[in-house]
């Protein structure tokens, strides 16, 4: 589904991205893992247009993203919940909702969409009316990952959903996860808790300084040391 190759991507003349590549099948989770500064988070910001590709290739069901503004690319099917969630926090929980299916695709299907995140994100539904920057942040990242999902998106680019929150809620984060997933959308996820994003993951890559020194199956890396070594930032024993 997605194919990255040989990416290249940095921020004016500082190279974060060397040669990145990863791959994600239909329907798969799949956890971007590795120490703050490895470019987990300037990964998906290149899949998603906001930084420019300088060499390689992204390609979502073989058609190229390289070049593409952002809102074209969230028109063939990526949506990408960032971290700090980015909401209307003027607006109300459902105003900021029906804001994310702007979509005609979205649009056409928004009623059976708006009732399936509330399902998902019941403590929205009894929110719906509130003013989103007076929810709490879990209410907040809840939000966010609802309003990304208003697009109808084949694939889901999740950045640090649990980042600052309670560990409760941090387990009802990654079981709508879960529930995302058992409805055929695949998530890229980027996320600080390696125990849990792997746990709930099929597969993983391992990001150090700009380039993936392990990938596999998530059990595979949950059990490799130098999994824990990369998110620590150890640097590996030469």
């Amino acid at each position: 589904m997605l194919e990255v190759s040989g990416l290249v991507v940095g921020y004016g003349d500082v190279e974060v991205l060397h040669g990145v590549s990863l791959s994600l099948a239909a329907g798969e989770v799949v956890s971007l893992v590795g120490a703050n500064g490895a470019g987990k988070t300037t990964l998906l910001r290149a899949i998603s247009g906001l930084l420019p590709v300088r060499a390689g290739r992204i390609e979502l069901q073989g058609e190229s993203l390289a070049g593409l503004a952002p809102h074209r690319i969230v028109e063939r099917g990526i949506a990408h919940v960032p971290e700090g969630r980015q909401l209307f926090t003027r607006l109300s929980v459902e105003e900021n909702l029906r804001l994310g299916a702007y979509l005609p695709r979205a649009q056409q299907s928004e009623p059976e969409t708006l009732a399936w995140v509330l399902e998902l994100f019941p403590r929205l539904a009894d929110r719906r009316r509130q003013i989103s920057g007076t929810l709490s942040g879990g209410e907040q990242q809840m939000l966010a990952i609802a309003r990304g999902l208003m697009l109808k998106p084949k694939l889901l680019l999740l950045d640090e959903p649990s980042l600052g929150l309670a560990p409760l809620l941090v387990g009802q984060i990654f079981e709508t996860v879960d529930k995302i997933n058992s409805e055929g959308v695949a998530v890229l996820l980027v996320e600080q808790n390696l125990v849990q994003s792997l746990e709930h993951s099929h597969r993983g890559y391992v990001l150090e300084t700009g380039r993936v020194v392990h990938e596999g199956k998530a059990d595979e890396l949950q059990a490799d040391p130098r999994t824990l070594q990369a998110f620590l930032g150890i640097p590996a024993e030469s």
